[in-house]
């Protein structure tokens, strides 16, 4: 039995202080991985590394040392799970705010640049690695009040995409999971208030952070010899990123 095959995997997932990270951090765990658990509130990767029984670590994508501190404190990887990201506003294209468009794209795409490079030795070093980026809906459709978040999302399948030919012919998996509507803090973060967020979600049953998860799982669980290019998922009451089915109260 080879040395790859004898030991546990190594999971890294950015973004695990909260929402679809935490509850992959978890499903990885359940599965056998050893988990890393990496984003910038440390206090609550460790909550979680203490509950599965792996590691926390501070990370923020969108600092290049950072990232660096990562690469160095975690030299045996074999899956990265890069679910750091998020969306900030809804303005028309004609009112967008240049910085928070800029803000998106250093989270969401070049995060997954800055520690794609950092990460890529280790899992070529292991013979079996695996990157995984969530994406979203966002990634292939538009929608009015979308224009950042979803220039940025399709950035992020163009990215997984150009990973996959660049990596073909090296044992380093890639897939890109595409969600709609998942209920997290994402419309808290993006909307500003509670009350905002909690009306995306009104009169329809929304994708579970576990829901998300347990596609990440069994995306990696698959023999080497098998990728799982891309999944997209959504809750039965919506159809694309425009279309939704509320019941009525």
């Amino acid at each position: 039995m080879s040395d790859t095959a004898a030991r546990p995997r190594t999971a890294l997932v950015t973004g695990a202080s909260s929402g679809i990270g935490a509850a992959t951090v978890r499903a990885l765990a359940a599965a056998g991985f050893r988990t890393v658990a990496a984003a910038r509130r440390v206090e609550r990767c460790e909550e979680l590394a203490a509950e599965v029984g792996g590691r926390a670590v501070q990370l923020d994508v969108t600092d290049p040392a950072s990232v660096a501190a990562l690469a160095q404190a975690v030299p045996e990887v074999d899956v990265v799970v890069h679910s750091a990201g998020g969306a900030f506003g809804t303005d028309r294209v004609e009112d967008g705010d240049p910085e928070g468009w800029q803000r998106m794209y250093d989270v969401n795409v070049v995060g997954v640049l800055r520690v794609h490079q950092a990460l890529l030795p280790a899992m070529r070093r292991g013979g079996n690695g695996h990157v995984v980026v969530l994406g979203s809906i966002a990634g292939f459709e538009v929608y009015p009040g979308g224009g950042g978040y979803t220039a940025v999302k399709h950035g992020v399948n163009a990215l997984c995409r150009t990973l996959r030919l660049e990596l073909l012919g090296e044992p380093v998996r890639v897939t890109e999971v595409a969600p709609g509507m998942v209920e997290t803090e994402f419309s808290l973060v993006r909307l500003g208030s509670e009350e905002a967020a909690a009306k995306v979600y009104e009169g329809l049953t929304p994708l579970s952070a576990e829901d998300v998860a347990d596609i990440v799982a069994f995306a990696v669980t698959r023999p080497p010899h098998v990728d799982v290019d891309k999944v997209v998922v959504r809750p039965v009451a919506q159809a694309d990123a425009a279309h939704v089915h509320r019941a009525r109260g």
